[in-house]
């Protein structure tokens, strides 16, 4: 491949095929023909050497070499489009897509303010929310899939803290809340204060991004060298608070989520026994979107949001 004759236009066709996983969506998005995009992927695979698609049941899927390749082409697109795209951003014209990854509590206390302000702003760019796999957002980042992370990611941040100024990524704290112990209106300790004994001999329910029956509750119980009996492990906080209206479980839960759930009446909720820490919602972006417009718009859109909220709203 001659890189010096390569053009880099048919990168960006690549990055957003590999996005939608479809020439159909792709052209869509990119306003051209299906014979177009075909067409520069064509062209792209000549410049390569290399097959980068192979047809699927639905779309496209990448080679091995596309998949590998395709983390490196993202990356460098978003790091030339933050260094050459004016410095003055327009929302009510630019219709660029932002990618958020937080998980559905988090999604469900911002996602009706901001964009309750796209629509007053008159705003036009699109928001997608990927879903977060687990509490490290970093490899997210990394391959150029997102462009901001809001959530609770404890230890990322304390390393981000560590690094300092090599860190990749920036920070920013939004909101801060807390963590309650919630169980259905008839379960047996719903009348009583609910001891650390109780707790840990009470079935639960967690809630966990990447599956791994074991959270930071459990964490602040091991410090006093106590255990929890875990029945059933899920990804969305909608789901835990749904599972312990119906049968006698136990589920940890944001305070400041319980109103979103439409199970209040349902459910009592009762102080930690355990200190799992100070919960936050923090926002996440990298380093070569600070000279962005753009995403400094977004970011100060999340700021108003988070000041917004009640204290302990936190959805971390």
């Amino acid at each position: 491949m001659n890189f010096r004759t390569l053009d880099l236009n048919l990168l960006r066709v690549f990055d957003t095929v590999m996005a939608e996983g479809s020439i159909t969506r792709a052209a869509q998005r990119l306003a051209m023909t299906q014979p177009a995009v075909s067409n520069a992927l064509k062209r792209l695979r000549d410049s390569v050497g290399e097959d980068l698609l192979t047809r699927a049941a639905r779309g496209v899927q990448p080679t091995a070499f596309g998949e590998a390749l395709w983390p490196q082409v993202r990356a460098a697109l978003g790091q030339l489009r933050s260094a050459l795209e004016p410095g003055d951003f327009d929302p009510t014209t630019d219709t660029r897509v932002f990618r958020l990854a937080m998980a559905d509590a988090v999604a469900a206390l911002m996602l009706p303010a901001l964009m309750a302000r796209f629509e007053a702003l008159e705003a036009r760019p699109q928001i997608e929310v990927r879903p977060l796999l687990d509490r490290d957002p970093r490899g997210l980042f990394s391959q150029g899939d997102i462009d901001f992370a809001i959530g609770y990611f404890p230890e990322t941040v304390a390393s981000l803290v560590a690094q300092g100024r090599v860190a990749p990524l920036r920070h920013r704290r939004l909101a801060e809340g807390r963590y309650v112990c919630a169980m259905r209106s008839g379960h047996p300790l719903a009348d009583a204060l609910l001891t650390l004994d109780a707790f840990c001999a009470a079935s639960h329910v967690l809630v966990s991004f990447s599956g791994r029956a074991h959270g930071f509750v459990d964490q602040a119980l091991a410090s006093e060298g106590r255990t929890r009996h875990i029945a059933l492990t899920v990804n969305q906080f909608f789901t835990a608070a749904h599972v312990v209206a119906a049968c006698d479980h136990l589920t940890v839960l944001p305070d400041g989520f319980l109103p979103l759930t439409g199970l209040q009446e349902r459910l009592v909720v009762r102080e930690l026994p355990v200190e799992p820490g100070t919960v936050y919602a923090d926002a996440l972006w990298h380093v070569r979107h600070d000279r962005s417009a753009a995403h400094q718009w977004l970011l100060a859109r999340f700021d108003e949001i988070g000041q917004a909220l009640p204290e302990d709203a936190s959805g971390a």
